[in-house]
């Protein structure tokens, strides 16, 4: 899943619809843990009307505290790899499906800028993970280009469009 631009709303729009159609086609609900996109997953998701019948939640943590009290985020997994990292992905993504009456879930972590940023996790890096309820969670690792907003819209593709592929995959 390569994005070869920062995508529109009217992209995110389209790929939201999509992912809307294929978990309304699993007879499932949707769970959203966001971090560096601070909810705009949820957003371009919940946009759509009839979302209460297939959106479940969306929780957004940007603090290890409530990575840890609301995803189940293990405090030695943030100490040893940092918030953004695989490891805390998969975590959060299979916390999420614990937590919530869902059957899938997308969860990001990233760093969006403009600062925060280090030599060994530049702004631009994102984890992403997707699971199935029942199915083996999965991250992968994003170097996005651009701007603040740029970065949490690749952010949201990416995540949207992984989502498709975890469900019909």
């Amino acid at each position: 899943m390569e994005l070869s631009s920062v995508p529109t709303d009217a992209e995110l729009a389209a790929w939201a619809t999509q992912v809307a159609d294929d978990v309304q086609r699993g007879r499932l609900m949707l769970v959203t843990a966001e971090s560096c996109t601070g909810g705009w997953i949820a957003k371009a998701l919940t946009d759509l009307p009839g979302s209460s019948a297939w959106f479940d939640a969306g929780v957004v943590t940007y603090s290890y505290a409530a990575k840890e009290s609301l995803l189940g985020v293990n405090r030695s997994t943030l100490e040893r790899t940092g918030a953004v990292s695989r490891e805390t992905a998969l975590e959060m993504v299979s916390g999420a499906l614990v937590r919530f009456d869902a059957g899938v879930a997308v969860a990001v972590t990233g760093i969006a800028g403009p600062t925060g940023g280090t030599p060994e996790k530049p702004v631009g890096t994102v984890w992403i993970g997707w699971q199935k309820r029942g199915g083996e969670a999965r991250a992968r690792l994003f170097q996005f280009a651009g701007d603040r907003e740029a970065v949490r819209r690749q952010t949201v593709a990416a995540a949207l469009i992984g989502i498709r592929e975890t469900l019909t995959g």
